[in-house]
């Protein structure tokens, strides 16, 4: 079984992100994503097949999930459906959507429900994350009474760096960031909420927000995906410790545990790291959904 990587396609390319090749048709954008993994900003060697199918769909249902909560980008979440994309329908078969070209806000809006990943290293540094200052004597993945908001720059290279939510409202304005914030912890509430009647812990994820000619704003990229948010089963949780991931965690705990420095070109994944990543993927997506691809 082998992955994706590349989409030959006849149309104007427009963005190669980390997982997703973007092109634009007619100033609409036809996001397609592909098995790439990345993980400490780099885009790993290793594919995870079938991987962007996932992504596509379980995004697909939560952007549905929400759609009369919150506008989003989607105007079909099914193209290779439409008569334009038909000769293509095979390659881009449960992996694209078309979308609203819109202008972007250059900042990820993340939620956070439990202390854990690169917040448990902040915490631990300063008491504080993206300068919340939090409670003295938190456990490892201990949960937060309210969800915290902690926004990252989006850079297109590099790093993203954490930043204050003062430093958000001086780059995107007090009235966007106000209302970004909002609506991602309320999107957090609702989504979690949802997945713990599945037996699934929402424990922390990331946003992408637009806005349209008239300044209102959108929902973009992907929500709630097992590459944008962590998630764990109920079952499994206990405070102290990190409980089994189905995400992206799951490839990154392998990395942390390698002997990869994260300054270099990083290794090959093993086969049975990929082939648990990839079942990782499918399961959350099963549960989640009730459906299978």
């Amino acid at each position: 079984m082998e992955g994706i990587t590349n989409f030959d396609l006849p149309f104007k390319h427009f963005k190669r992100g980390k997982v997703r090749e973007v092109y634009e048709i007619d100033n609409q954008l036809l996001i397609i994503s592909t098995d790439r993994i990345s993980a400490f900003d780099y885009i790993l060697p290793s594919l995870i097949p079938d991987k962007g199918k996932v992504l596509n769909r379980i995004a697909a249902f939560w952007f549905n999930y929400t759609r009369d909560y919150i506008p989003n980008h989607i105007i079909c979440d099914e193209p290779e459906k439409l008569e334009q994309f038909l000769p293509y329908a095979k390659i881009i078969e449960k992996r694209a959507i078309l979308t609203r070209k819109l202008e972007t806000f250059p900042i990820e809006a993340i939620v956070r429900g439990y202390i854990v990943g690169s917040g448990w290293k902040t915490y631990q540094e300063s008491g504080k994350i993206c300068g919340i200052s939090l409670p003295p004597g938190l456990h490892f993945a201990d949960k937060f009474p309210e969800p915290i908001f902690t926004p990252t720059t989006k850079a297109e290279k590099g790093h993203d760096e954490n930043i204050t939510f003062d430093q958000m409202k001086d780059l995107i304005g007090h009235e966007n960031a106000e209302k970004i914030r909002d609506l991602s912890i309320s999107l957090f509430l609702k989504a979690g909420k949802y997945a713990y009647e599945k037996g699934i812990i929402l424990a922390d994820t990331k946003f992408e927000f637009g806005k349209d000619e008239n300044g209102n704003i959108i929902l973009i990229d992907e929500i709630f995906t097992p590459d944008s948010s962590r998630f764990w089963k109920v079952e499994d949780y206990s405070p102290g410790k990190e409980p089994p991931a189905y995400d992206k965690q799951y490839v990154r705990n392998y990395l942390l545990n390698s002997t990869w420095d994260r300054n270099s070109v990083p290794p090959q994944l093993p086969e049975e790291v990929i082939a648990k990543t990839r079942e990782k993927y499918f399961e959350i997506y099963r549960i989640l959904t009730g459906n299978s691809l």
